[in-house]
């Protein structure tokens, strides 16, 4: 058994829980958020973002079951070990593999009224865009996304696509929570316009 496992399966998800710990965190909207009347909500942050997100989901919907979607790359294999030792379930898959697959099985899980986390814009970007398939979904079955801005005070910042940033220990975090109600689409076009909104809307809020 190679090392790489053994850090992904047990040592990352108890580091991130530690580091999650000694964050000093400010949860805005958090009941308004929790007062929807839907059970099956889509809970969204950028990827970028998801040192905090992943363990801010499990925080808020602590008796739900919670589906992450993750991609089918090696880097996604590694980020299901840690979701899967954090509690998480899986949907392996992305817009560009095993799409029918990933909607097939959200929507499943959304009509069993659990919850879904995704980050919009991965697993590849464009950065803090959202993809147009789970603006879809909350349209076609008409489900609330529940958007998670995190701001750090003080963070790593690596040279990716998406900016990645991890917390620095008892650092200050400013999450606020709001929930966006999907309009039905009468064509493509205007589901695309919407999508396009609601990027530019969060890219302002990072």
């Amino acid at each position: 058994m190679t090392l790489l496992p053994v850090v992904t399966r047990y040592l990352l998800p108890i580091t991130l829980k530690l580091l999650y710990k000694s964050l000093r965190i400010t949860v805005s909207a958090f009941e308004e958020t929790a007062r929807t009347e839907k059970s099956q909500i889509l809970f969204a942050f950028w990827h970028g973002k998801m040192v905090t997100g992943w363990i801010l989901a499990r925080k808020i919907f602590t008796q739900s079951t919670i589906h992450a979607v993750v991609s089918l790359s090696d880097d996604g294999q590694m980020l299901s070990d840690t979701l899967s030792n954090l509690g998480f379930s899986l949907i392996r898959g992305s817009s560009s593999k095993g799409s029918n697959e990933v909607k097939a099985a959200i929507l499943q899980a959304l009509q069993s009224g659990e919850i879904i986390a995704i980050t919009p814009d991965g697993p590849r970007g464009p950065v803090h865009q959202f993809k147009y398939g789970i603006v879809r979904i909350a349209s076609e079955q008409q489900i609330p996304i529940i958007f998670a801005s995190i701001s750090y005070a003080d963070a790593w910042k690596l040279k990716s696509w998406d900016s990645f940033e991890i917390p620095r220990p008892f650092s200050r975090v400013t999450i606020t929570l709001e929930t966006i109600t999907v309009p039905e689409f009468n064509n493509e076009t205007t589901l695309r316009n919407f999508s396009k909104e609601l990027s530019e809307r969060f890219t302002h809020v990072v």
